[in-house]
C-alpha cells in the first residue's frame, strides 16, 4: 500500500509537529483539532518552525511556503479523515479518549486507512479494539520536538498485520525517520519504560536531599551526554503528562513507577512546566 494523503488528528505539541514533517516530505496533510482558534495557533508554530528550519539551511529557502500548501486545517473529523490513506491520531494520553475517536474513525475512513496512535505507552490493542479493521491498527510514538527527534517507535497491536506494520515502516522512512519495532504490545513499550524509571529514581534522588535539581540535571547532561536532564525533559513534556504516564505504569508494573506525592501538588497547583510558566523551573 502507498501512502498519498495523511490526516492528523490533534493540531497540539506532538500533532503539529507530525503534520509538519509529513509535508515537509511532501504528503498533503489534514489537521483536524476542535476549533479554528487552535488550527490559528497551530499553523502559526509550524511557519516558526519552518522559518528555522530555512535559516539552519535544513530546507531550502522559500520552501516554507510550499510546506504549509501541504497543509489543510479541519474541524469536522468526516471531512478530515474520509479520503486518506492514513491517519495519526495525537490527542491526549487518555486511553477512553483514544478508544472513542477509533470507533468514530472505523466508520468514517475508507475500508483501506491505516489507523495510527502516537501514544507513548497506551495499549494499542485496546484503543483499536471496537474497530472492525484490528489488522490496520498499529502505534506510532514521535518524540518531541518531532521535527528534531529521529525516532518513532512502532508498536504492533495484537492483530496488527505484517503488511500493515511494513507500509508504517516505509512511511516513516519517506519523513525521515528511524524506527524501532515493538513485536508486543506491552505498556510503556521500551522508551516510556526506560525514561520513566529514570525520572523515578531522580525523584528519589530529590527527595533524599543527596542533590539538587539543577546539579541532578547536570550530571545527567554531563555524564550521559543527554540533551536534558529528569526535570527539564519533564517541565519540556508537561509535568501533568509526566504524572499520567507514571500513574499508568504503577497501575501495571507496581511501585517501581511510583509518582511522588510531590508531583501531584505541582499538578493540583498548575506547576505543569514549559506551557504554565512554571514546573521545576521558572520560565
Amino acid at each position: 500500500m502507498q501512502i498519498k494523503d495523511v490526516a492528523v488528528l490533534g493540531s497540539g505539541i506532538m500533532g503539529h509537529g507530525i503534520a509538519e514533517v509529513a509535508a515537509i516530505a511532501g504528503y498533503k496533510v489534514n489537521l483536524y483539532d476542535l476549533n479554528d482558534d487552535i488550527l490559528s495557533k497551530a499553523i502559526v508554530r509550524i511557519k516558526d518552525s519552518l522559518s528555522r528550519l530555512e535559516k539552519s539551511g535544513k530546507i531550502k529557502e522559500g520552501q516554507g511556503t510550499e510546506v504549509i500548501g501541504n497543509i489543510r486545517c479541519y474541524t469536522d473529523i468526516k471531512s478530515a479523515v474520509s479520503n486518506v490513506d492514513l491517519v495519526i491520531e495525537a490527542v491526549p494520553e487518555v486511553l477512553q479518549l483514544k478508544m472513542d475517536i477509533f470507533r468514530q474513525l472505523d466508520q468514517l475512513c475508507s475500508p483501506h486507512t491505516i489507523l495510527t496512535t502516537n501514544t507513548s505507552g497506551l495499549s494499542i490493542t485496546l484503543i483499536g479494539s471496537k474497530t472492525a479493521r484490528r489488522d490496520k491498527i498499529i502505534g506510532t510514538h514521535f518524540f518531541n520536538p518531532v521535527v528534531i527527534m529521529r525516532l518513532v517507535e512502532i508498536i504492533c497491536g495484537m492483530e496488527t498485520s505484517p503488511e500493515t506494520l511494513k507500509t508504517i515502516e516505509e512511511f516513516c522512512r519517506s519523513i525521515g525517520k528511524d524506527t524501532v519495532v515493538c513485536k508486543k504490545d506491552r505498556h510503556g513499550f521500551i522508551t516510556t519504560r526506560l525514561i520513566a524509571a529514570q525520572r523515578v529514581e531522580a525523584f528519589r534522588i530529590l527527595e533524599e536531599g543527596i542533590a539538587t535539581i539543577e546539579d541532578i540535571d547536570k550530571a545527567v547532561r554531563l555524564a550521559f551526554n543527554h540533551p536534558m536532564g529528569p526535570f527539564e525533559l519533564a517541565d519540556f513534556n508537561g509535568v501533568d503528562t509526566g504524572l499520567r504516564v507514571l500513574e499508568d505504569l504503577q497501575a501495571v508494573y507496581g511501585d517501581r513507577y511510583r509518582p511522588p506525592q510531590f508531583l501531584k501538588h505541582m499538578v493540583e497547583c498548575n506547576y505543569l512546566g514549559r506551557k504554565a510558566g512554571k514546573g521545576f523551573y521558572q520560565y
